[in-house]
Order: structure tokens, then C-alpha cells, then sequence
């Protein structure tokens, strides 16, 4: 007989990984802390040890966790804004079970310290007025995902199999991101 295999620990990685699994193939509306706890393999009380706000705590990290994106100053601060945009899009479409979250949950922790540093890059490459340009860019991000991911059928129980990859969405979000950055130039 095979020696029973030790459980794996809880951890709060562990338990980001797989709410971000049921939001992304099940939705939102269908993440409980039940239906996590039974994907973890434990009792949903066990969960509030690693996030004791519970569910609150479980959505703020999901958001975090899809918009804290770091990326290396670039040589010019239009190239670092370019790496980050492509950064957090390719982030936020990995995961569109929590796209909602990310669009309605105020920047904290992580993110709020991505932001700040996205924001010392741009000025640090010469951009006049950062913050506003780190606005532009978020907003340009977070909405061509919205209409990325809308458009997908993702969302759409009648569709059997969304389109993660669609190459009119990568070429239409490299033409934005250009005429953005050439805006923000001015």
C-alpha cells in the first residue's frame, strides 16, 4: 500500500492561485469560501487564518494580485510605460474572472506601491507630469481588456469555448498605446 502523501500547506499563495482558477473558468459570482475551501482541500475556516477579513480580504488580494505589475526602468520613460501597459494587460487577461475587481477596487497594498513606483519611472525618464500619464495608461489598459475580454464570448454562457488570443486585439492595443503615448509627448 502507498504511503498517504502529506497535505500541502495553506498558504496565502495557494489560496490566491485557486480563487483566480474558480473566478476564471466558473465567474465571480460563483467564488465562495466554501467552493474554496473544498478546491484547497480544507475546511473554509482555515482560510480566514491567511485572510482574516475573509472574503473581503479574498477579493482585495485577487485585485492586487492582477494589478500590481512592476516592470525595469526602461532607457526612456516611454518605453518603461510600453513594458508596464503590456505588463498589466497580458495580467489582467490571464485572469478575466476578476476583471471586475480590478476595474472597481481601489488601489492598496501591492498596487498602490506599483503605481507609486510607475509613477517615479515616468518622472525619473523625463515625463512632466507622471501621475497623469500613469492614469492615461491604466484607464487605456484596463479598458481595452474590458472590451478584449467582452468581445471574447468570455463572459457568455452560450459560448463553449472563449478566444483567449485574438490578433485584431493585440494589433488595435499596440495602435492605442501608440497614439497614447505620442499624446502624452505633448
Amino acid at each position: 500500500m502507498p504511503a498517504k502523501r502529506p497535505p500541502v500547506p495553506l498558504s496565502r499563495e495557494r489560496i490566491i492561485e485557486a480563487a483566480l482558477h474558480i473566478a476564471d473558468s466558473q465567474g465571480l459570482r460563483r467564488l465562495t469560501m466554501r467552493r474554496l475551501g473544498d478546491a484547497l482541500e480544507v475546511e473554509a475556516m482555515a482560510i480566514y487564518h491567511h485572510l482574516p477579513r475573509g472574503k473581503e480580504a479574498l477579493m482585495d488580494a485577487l485585485a492586487e494580485h492582477v494589478t500590481a505589475v512592476r516592470v525595469e526602468q526602461a532607457a526612456t520613460w516611454q518605453e518603461t510605460a510600453r513594458a508596464w501597459c503590456r505588463a498589466g494587460r497580458e495580467l489582467l487577461r490571464e485572469h478575466p474572472g476578476v476583471l471586475a475587481l480590478a476595474l472597481t477596487k481601489p488601489p492598496k497594498g501591492a498596487t498602490a506601491l506599483a503605481i507609486k513606483e510607475q509613477t517615479e519611472q515616468l518622472a525619473d525618464g523625463g515625463m512632466p507630469d507622471a501621475a497623469e500619464a500613469v492614469r492615461a495608461l491604466r484607464a487605456f489598459v484596463f479598458g481595452s481588456v474590458a472590451v478584449e475580454v467582452q468581445q471574447s464570448g468570455w463572459a457568455d454562457p452560450e459560448v463553449d469555448e472563449w478566444v483567449r488570443r485574438d490578433e485584431r486585439a493585440d494589433i488595435d492595443f499596440e495602435r492605442g498605446l501608440d497614439a497614447l503615448l505620442k499624446g502624452l509627448q505633448t
